[in-house]
């Protein structure tokens, strides 16, 4: 990838934890937040923060887990699948929620990056939404993001545009869980829903069996698209 990266330090409200950085080639542009997956910032965040950075965004991903130890990363095998899942149970959503904000708040703070959007995969995906709900970001996208049905409270303090995407055959997001999102943002002309047919879990992530290269493709376009129209 075109792009200059590096870890950088992070002011949090309860101590300093650090984020991956990746600079597009001019060294500036609008900003990205990247959240991870329940897997730390790991090969694949690091891959995608890459990407979006050979797009034109200054991206920063920041270590969520960095209370339980720093730079944790994790494979997508059986045994760190029980470890991520031990992670997500153990991390305070809110805690989380607050240090995507500081990242953004670092993010602004930076020369040229007057925007910032949030994507996030997964656990990450319910972060995106819910910074997109506290009002932190400029514009939000949620890779099939759990447990977003179960916050739907929040959507009315969704005034921001909101881009969501969901497999078709998504075995952790019920279809059910999917619809009612919908139904909840229906007539709303801020917030945009792709659902794509031969989808799974984790469908963007080349790492995992799961991955859909056809889905990948369509939900990058669709989300630069996205970010071009917002940012």
């Amino acid at each position: 990838m075109d792009s200059d990266t590096r870890w950088i330090d992070i002011q949090g409200d309860d101590g300093t934890f650090q984020a991956y950085q990746a600079l597009p080639r001019g060294g500036t542009g609008p900003g990205i937040v990247l959240i991870q997956e329940i897997f730390g910032v790991n090969a694949h965040i690091r891959s995608v923060a890459e990407q979006y950075a050979a797009d034109g965004y200054v991206v920063l991903a920041p270590d969520l887990f960095w209370r339980q130890g720093a730079h944790i990363e994790l494979t997508y095998d059986e045994t760190d699948w029980k470890k991520a899942v031990a992670l997500k149970g153990a991390t305070d959503t809110q805690k989380a929620v607050a240090d995507v904000a500081a990242t953004i708040h670092a993010l602004r703070a930076m020369a040229g990056v007057q925007r910032v959007a949030s994507i996030g995969y997964c656990f990450g995906g319910l972060l995106s939404y819910l910074s997109a709900a506290a009002g932190n970001v400029d514009a939000a996208v949620a890779y099939y993001g759990g447990g977003i049905q179960n916050a739907l409270d929040k959507a009315d303090h969704v005034t921001v545009p909101l881009l969501m995407h969901f497999g078709g055959k998504d075995s952790h997001i019920p279809a059910d869980a999917v619809k009612s999102i919908a139904e909840r943002f229906g007539d709303r002309d801020n917030v945009e829903i792709h659902v794509y047919p031969e989808a799974e879990h984790g469908f963007n992530c080349s790492h995992r069996g799961s991955y859909h290269q056809r889905s990948a493709v369509e939900a990058h376009g669709n989300t630069l698209l996205f970010l071009s129209e917002n940012l």
